[in-house]
Order: structure tokens, then sequence, then C-alpha cells
């Protein structure tokens, strides 16, 4: 999935974004029937910048919660006693804390489902505010101030990676937790529930499809050469994600033995993993504290990281239709407005019921949307703008191409072309056969339909932009519908490197006469 699509798709955006110096919207000047992609990718941005912040929110409850000793939700505070003595050694019954999670953090315990969401969890509702704040303020300075507070957030959560691997390395029982982690089970590849997970993993593990990589790429100098910087942070992006996943099953192997069950019955999946799990094997730690404050420390970290993206991609595309909103006053204001209504709309998921309608939203507006998002993407650009053409455009940019980029280019051609579109469908079929026949769950609870058919709108709300954006596309241009949807294929004039980019202002001290000649195209040569 990364070799197939994670990479090609990644290259596809980085190029895009750095080439055309624009946002999600204006960058499809190079094949303006396809800009509805671009709106879909906004839609997409929002839906996940609603909820996203909700897990920032949660890992601030829990890293304020981590500067108590003993840890309230493990054995050793009072409150806990009862429950640890009635679940000692069983895995069946709920533990400390799941308990904390369930009642004092979600309080799912007094809803009864997605219709009952029930009062809002107001020192939740405090933590939401904090957590957009916090994304307000390190935005406001715009890409360069993001910039720099990007320097803290995604380079000190590897320091505090590196300490937890080594800690986990060093205690009992961590051996069992890493052959589970590292053991296969082949026959899960027929299962569409793992190709779904593994396209969202790849998705949002390198911030494709969202929009936010075309954001940042704008801000890069025309010359920098992508193709390096795509090797180089997907290949990093992932090998992170797979030495992360030891410092998390070393813990959960020596939280095993200590409860003397299979490292598969505490391993868990989503929230789970990150609020149940992991805070259970860490309460049993000696200095337990430290190690939860590090942890929540990282998990924030990693979660305003990654959501500077979806909101620098939502502010630029809104910035390039509307060039006055970019006045620093003005600027200010949309992104106060942006955050505000992001906290408004997610003080929903906040409630006791809130879990649901998070599980329903981080099920259904990443899951078939994205996947048909990119998928359009990439056959937009190998057959509207040309394939030929893009890989023209990337070696416009980077200039002097060793050897190897060239053949390295043919094989994203491939991918481009073939590959990536037909894995991208083949898992888009998977997702569509088992979305219909097994039900949403959350733990015991089964979505109702009306659940399920809403969340099904949630992924139809990005896709159905796409349509519109052609139509809107086709409208604009004149003749027959033929002509008009020739012309929509077509790059126009404004596409390409911006002015300043391309142009430098030579001053000389002697007057120069030109001749009609001087004015004409020259010819291109062949490099």
């Amino acid at each position: 999935m990364l070799l197939l699509v994670g990479l090609p798709l990644f290259l596809m955006e980085l190029s895009l974004g750095q080439y055309g110096a624009a946002g999600p919207i204006t960058v499809w000047k190079c094949c303006p029937i396809m800009q509805g992609v671009g709106v879909a990718m906004l839609v997409v941005s929002s839906l996940v910048s609603i909820y996203y912040n909700v897990i920032i929110a949660w890992a601030f409850y829990y890293l304020g919660s981590s500067f108590h000793s003993p840890l309230p939700w493990s054995c050793d505070a009072p409150r806990n006693a009862e429950l640890c003595q009635n679940t000692s050694g069983s895995a069946t019954h709920a533990s400390a804390s799941e308990a904390f999670w369930n009642e004092q953090v979600l309080g799912v315990t007094h809803s009864s489902g997605l219709g009952d969401p029930g009062p809002v969890q107001w020192v939740l509702a405090l933590c939401l505010l904090a957590a957009w704040i916090v994304v307000f303020l390190c935005m406001l300075g715009g890409i360069h101030s993001a910039g720099k507070v990007v320097y803290i957030t995604a380079t000190f959560p590897y320091l505090i990676l590196l300490v937890l691997i080594i800690r986990g390395a060093t205690l009992p029982g961590s051996l069992d937790g890493v052959r589970f982690y590292l053991s296969s089970d082949w026959s899960k590849l027929l299962s569409a529930q793992v190709w779904s997970d593994a396209a969202s993993q790849i998705f949002y593990s390198l911030g494709i499809g969202f929009g936010g990589l075309l954001s940042m790429a704008s801000y890069n100098k025309f010359d920098n050469n992508v193709v390096r910087d795509t090797l180089v942070i997907a290949i990093g992006n992932c090998c992170t994600s797979f030495f992360a996943g030891f410092a998390i099953f070393s813990v959960l192997g020596h939280m095993a033995l200590k409860k003397d069950i299979p490292v598969g019955s505490v391993a868990d999946s989503g929230p789970g993993l990150a609020f149940v799990a992991y805070p259970e094997a860490l309460s049993l730690l000696p200095g337990s504290p430290f190690w939860s404050v590090l942890f929540f420390l990282m998990l924030f970290m990693l979660g305003v990281d990654t959501l500077f993206g979806n909101v620098e991609a939502i502010t630029t595309a809104i910035m390039d239709e509307f060039p006055a909103l970019r006045e620093r006053g003005r600027k200010m204001i949309l992104l106060g407005v942006l955050c505000s209504s992001f906290y408004l709309l997610g003080l929903l998921l906040v409630t006791q019921g809130g879990i649901f309608w998070f599980t329903l939203i981080d099920t259904y507006s990443t899951g078939f949307g994205l996947i048909i998002i990119t998928l359009l993407m990439c056959v937009g650009i190998a057959c509207c703008y040309g394939i030929e053409r893009f890989c023209r455009d990337i070696v416009t940019m980077i200039c002097r191409c060793p050897p190897w980029y060239s053949r390295l280019l043919g094989c994203f051609k491939v991918c481009w072309v073939f590959l990536t579109p037909c894995l991208l469908l083949f898992t888009l079929i998977y997702t569509f056969l088992e979305m219909y026949s097994v039900p949403l769950c959350y733990g015991t609870y089964e979505f109702p339909a009306w659940g399920t058919s809403l969340g099904v709108c949630m992924g139809v709300l990005s896709c159905v932009q796409i349509p519109i954006g052609a139509i809107v596309a086709l409208c604009h241009q004149t003749g027959t519908l033929s002509d008009r949807l020739q012309k929509a294929m077509q790059p126009l004039r404004s596409w390409g490197p911006t002015a300043a980019g391309t142009e430098e202002i030579i001053e000389v001290p002697f007057s120069i006469t030109l001749s009609d000649s001087d004015f004409s195209a020259p010819p291109h040569s062949e490099s």
C-alpha cells in the first residue's frame, strides 16, 4: 500500500502544489473540470478537524490527570481498589483503566446510544477549547509561525518515543509483546476491513487527500526537489510508525505478563489502545506518572501537528479564492471563525454519547470518500492533464536530475496510470461490500440503520462536490458540450509557476534596443 499508493499520491500532491503555488481548489487551474476534487478535500478536512481535535482534548485531559499520584486509572487509586480486586486476572471484566475511560472521561455509561447524546462533559469541553486555542495561536502568524512550532511538535515526540522504546525493552515480558506485534496472519488479507484500514493508515500517516500537502507545498521554492522530499518524508514517516509499535507493544507485553493473560487480550485498536490499554500498562511501571506525562505529551503534540495541515488547507483554499482575506487582520478573523465553528460543532462529540458520534464520523468521513477523492485525482492528472506533461513539470522544477530520477519517474508513471488507480478501485469495491454486510459497532452497541445512513451521507457529501465542480467548470465554457468538455480539461493560461518565482529583474547600466524577434517565443530545446 505504501509503495503503490502512498508514495505515488504523495509525490503527485507535492508536485501539484509546488508547481502551481496554490491551494487545493485553485491548483486545479491545471484541469478545471476536476476542481471539485479540491472542494471535496476541504469537506473531508473540515469533518476531520471537527473530530480530530477531540482526540487532542482527550490527550489533554489525560495529560492533566497524569500529574496525580497514583494515577486515577491505576489499581493503586483508592476508588479503584474494589474494582481491581473483583477483576484481578480477568480479561473479560472492565479494568480500572476502562472504568476511568468510560465513566469519568466519556460518561458513555449514562448514554443509551447515538440518539441519546446526553449533556456535555464540561471538563472535556474545556480541554477541547484549550486545544483549539493552541491551534489558533500557533497558526496566527501564518505558515512561518506554524513552521516554527512544527520544529518542536514534530521532533520532540521522537525523543519521547526513543525514551519509551528503551524503557519498554527493559521490562519483563516485552519480547512477548514484540513477537505479537511482528507476527502475521495472512488470512486477514481476505478481509476488506484490513485493506480499508491500511489505506486509512497511509492516508492519515502521509496526509494524502486532505489538501494539507497541496497547501504546504504551495509555499515551497519552485526548484525544491520534490522527489527527494517524497522519498525522505514518506519512508521516514512509515518507519516512524513501525518503530512506534515497539514502544507500544513492549509495554503491552509487560502488562500481559503481569496480568497472566495473552498479549492479544490486552491489545486494542482505535481510541481503546491509546486511552485504555496503554495507560493501564503505564500504570504498572515504577514512576508511572512520569511515563504517563511523556506519553500523553507526545500524543498531544502529534495531534496538534496533524491538525495544522488540515486547518492550513482550509485557510489557504479560502484565501486563494478571496485574496482580500490575506490581510493580517482579516486572516486572523477568518482563522478565529474557523476555529470557533469547529469548536462549537465538536461539542456534540464531548457529550456523554459523543463517542458514538465520534465513531460514526471517524468511520465514514474518511472511508470510501477519501478513496474516491484520491482515485479521481489520480485519474484526472493521468488522463485529463496528461501524465507526460505532469512528468515534464516535475523535471522542470528539479532542473538538474540525476540519471536514476528518470527511471524512478518511469516507475511512478506506471503507478499513476495503472497500479495506483487499480489498487484504489479494488479497495473501494471491497470497502463497499463490507460496509453493507458488516454493521458498524462500538463495543457491544450496534449502530441503528438511520445512523449508518447518516454516516454514508457524510461520505457522499465530499464525493458529490466532484460532479458539482465539473458542472460548474462546463458552465463557464462556451460552445457545444464537446467543446466545453475539451476546454474544461485544458489548463488555464494562469496555470503554472508564479511570475515572482520565475522572473528576475536585472539592472543594466546601458540601453538595449529590442527587435520584433526578441518578443517571439523561442523554440523548445530537447534536454
